[in-house]
C-alpha cells in the first residue's frame, strides 16, 4: 500500500497503511482499548481471529517506520454493501491524517472487491465522530439497529 505521511514540522514519525499482519495483535488490541473500542461482549482477539479466516486484505493497520501500530480499520464486504469497523488511531498520533488514510485505504479495498457503498455504526452519542465521517462525506441514517448473538465470546 502506499499511504503514507512524513511530517517534518511537528517531529511524528513517518508512518504507512499496510495489512495487519498476526504480530500486531498484541498492540492492535492495545490500541482498541486505549481508543474505548472495545467492549466486555466482543472478546477483541476472537475479532481478530474471525477477522483473518474472512476477507484478511480488509483488515489494516497505520504503523510508524519502527513498526509501531498507531492506527487500524477492520473492512468487509457481505455482496451488497461494505461495512468499517474498529477505525482507531493513537491518541498520541492523532491529527496527523492517520484515520482518514486508513478510510480511503480501505474504501479502496472495498471497491476493489466490486462493493457499491460503504457503510459503518457509531455509537449514539458520539458527535465527534460524526463529525469526522460528516467530513469525509458520509450521510448521516435515522435507522434502528438491532442484533442477535448467535456465539457468546464470554
Amino acid at each position: 500500500m502506499s499511504v503514507s505521511n512524513e511530517s517534518p514540522t511537528d517531529g511524528a514519525a513517518d508512518w504507512a497503511v499496510r495489512r495487519f499482519e498476526r504480530v500486531h495483535t498484541d498492540a492492535v488490541v492495545a490500541l482498541w482499548e486505549e481508543a474505548g473500542l472495545t467492549r466486555p461482549w466482543n472478546d477483541p482477539r476472537i475479532d481478530i481471529e474471525r477477522k483473518l479466516a474472512v476477507q484478511p486484505e480488509g483488515f489494516l493497520v497505520a504503523v510508524t517506520k519502527d513498526d509501531e501500530v498507531i492506527g487500524s480499520v477492520m473492512a468487509g464486504y457481505d455482496g451488497h454493501r461494505g461495512w468499517l469497523y474498529y477505525l482507531a488511531t493513537a491518541a498520541s498520533h492523532r491529527g496527523l491524517g492517520i484515520a482518514r488514510a486508513l478510510v480511503a485505504e480501505a474504501e479502496h479495498v472495498l471497491e476493489a472487491m466490486g462493493c457499491p457503498k460503504v457503510q459503518l455504526m457509531v455509537r449514539e452519542g458520539n458527535e465527534h465522530v460524526l463529525g469526522f465521517y460528516d467530513a469525509l462525506g458520509y450521510e448521516r441514517f435515522t435507522v434502528a439497529n438491532t442484533g442477535k448473538r448467535l456465539v457468546s465470546d464470554a
